[in-house]
Parts: C-alpha cells; structure tokens; sequence
C-alpha cells in the first residue's frame, strides 16, 4: 500500500486528489473507491489501479 495526504477532496462531487508520500505524484480518487471517509490534509493509505485516465487512488483508509 502507498501513503500519501489528501490534497483536496470535495464531497459534495464525490472526488479529490491524494498526494503520494514518496514519489510526490498526485492521483485521483473518486468517493467509490474510499473505505474511511476523508477530508483533506488527512494521511492516508491507498492502493492504485489503472482508470480511463491514468492511475487512480482505490482502497482509501486513513493512516
């Protein structure tokens, strides 16, 4: 699993951006993919998939 922190995260769209610990790269993540509920500044863990647009951030807990 990656760690990170979440950016951003707006609920009410259901999607936001988690910011990976070790490599800095940024990944999506959509509320279907979230196992805690989450808001941003929070630390993570995460693992990714492939989407239609690239990696996206899938099995979403807080650390």
């Amino acid at each position: 699993m990656n760690k990170g922190t979440v950016k951003f995260f707006n609920e009410s769209k259901g999607f936001g951006f988690i910011k990976d610990a070790d490599s800095a790269k940024e990944y999506f993540v959509h509320s279907s993919g979230l196992k805690d509920s989450i808001r941003e500044d929070d630390e993570v863990m995460f693992d990714l998939e492939e989407g239609k647009k690239g990696l996206n951030a899938v099995n979403v807990k807080l650390a």
